[in-house]
């Protein structure tokens, strides 16, 4: 979990507090919000996010998903 924190703040810029609360929705729910980003912004954050995880052979996951409004 607090690796999970630890990449929210680095790489998603958010407060502890924020990123604890995305941390706790996808250890609930299964996912989270971590941002809204155009889509060249959010493919980077997701590659970085996952090459991040996998150099920490962590099983985190990431992925962008259009908005849908």
């Amino acid at each position: 979990m607090e690796f999970v924190v630890q990449v929210l703040q680095q790489f998603f810029a958010l407060e502890r507090e924020a990123a604890t609360r995305v941390m706790l929705k996808v250890h609930t729910e299964g996912r989270g919000v971590c941002g809204i980003y155009p889509r060249d912004v959010a493919a980077t954050k997701v590659e970085r996010v996952t090459s991040y995880a996998r150099q920490h052979q962590h099983p985190l996951q990431c992925v962008m998903e259009e908005n849908g409004t």
